[in-house]
């Protein structure tokens, strides 16, 4: 395995790991950003047994000890299982999580004090870089999910909405809802609720132009349409199993 190192967005570099392994033939991306900033921001952690090349990637942008935040969409391994050994390697470095994720994990896992974000809460990073911080609870997955959004690259990094087998390119401007739908059909990831369509949609009225996905291209375009066509579906899934409960 290696990492691959692609600039998606004025100053925002995906570390992409591919790893064939995993629903073969097409195999598996799991991606980290990095947000250059006065204080660099790190969205996902990324897997303990992926720390190493990760942080070899990562040293050919930035020293590792100049990471100042580590943030990640929810609490699991591809998301966060390294981010001790980041803390490690960056002294200055603080993880920062939703309220939720802060409570029932991060206060005992992090070997740091995290700082928990509120929902819509931003992060000035400086350079012109702005994180907001948006609460997504069980959407896709996990009572803690969250995602971020750069304000001034309009960039949503998404976690793990999109999730989408394959490693295409880096940058896509194709269709990313079709991939995700078929991802969801197979793996049955997220957590379907009520309200899934409802939060995904409004992440539109940020209207992003670059989808940031941890397992996928990133997507270039028009996000808000992207972002309401993937609600659709997800209601439609609601919806259909709603229909069957009720046959029962």
């Amino acid at each position: 395995m290696e990492t691959q190192i692609s600039e998606v967005a004025d100053g925002i570099y995906r570390l992409s790991t591919y790893v064939l392994d995993i629903a073969p033939p097409a195999g598996f991306t799991f991606n980290e950003f990095l947000v250059i900033g006065d204080e660099p921001l790190m969205f996902h952690a990324g897997l303990r047994k992926m720390f190493p090349i990760n942080c070899e990637a990562l040293s050919r942008i930035i020293p590792p000890a100049r990471l100042r935040w580590i943030a990640f969409g929810h609490f699991e391994a591809d998301e966060c299982g390294a981010m001790n050994e980041w803390l490690a390697v960056a002294p200055e470095a603080t993880p920062a999580h939703g309220r939720t994720g802060c409570m029932v994990s991060l206060n005992d896992f992090a070997d740091r004090a995290p700082r928990v974000l509120s929902d819509g809460e931003v992060i000035d990073l400086g350079g012109g870089k702005r994180v907001r911080f948006i609460d997504t609870p069980h959407t896709p997955h996990g009572w803690d999910a969250g995602v971020l959004y750069e304000e001034s690259t309009q960039t949503l990094l998404c976690g793990d909405l999109f999730s989408q087998l394959g490693n295409d390119r880096a940058l896509t401007d194709r269709d990313v809802v079709g991939p995700a739908i078929a991802a969801e059909d197979m793996f049955r990831y997220s957590s379907l609720n009520p309200h899934m369509g409802a939060t995904i949609r409004s992440l539109s009225a940020f209207a992003p132009r670059t989808l940031a996905l941890m397992h996928g291209p990133t997507f270039t375009g028009d996000g808000a349409a992207a972002l309401n066509a993937l609600a659709d579906d997800y209601d439609r899934r609601v919806l259909k199993d709603a229909d069957a409960l009720r046959t029962l």
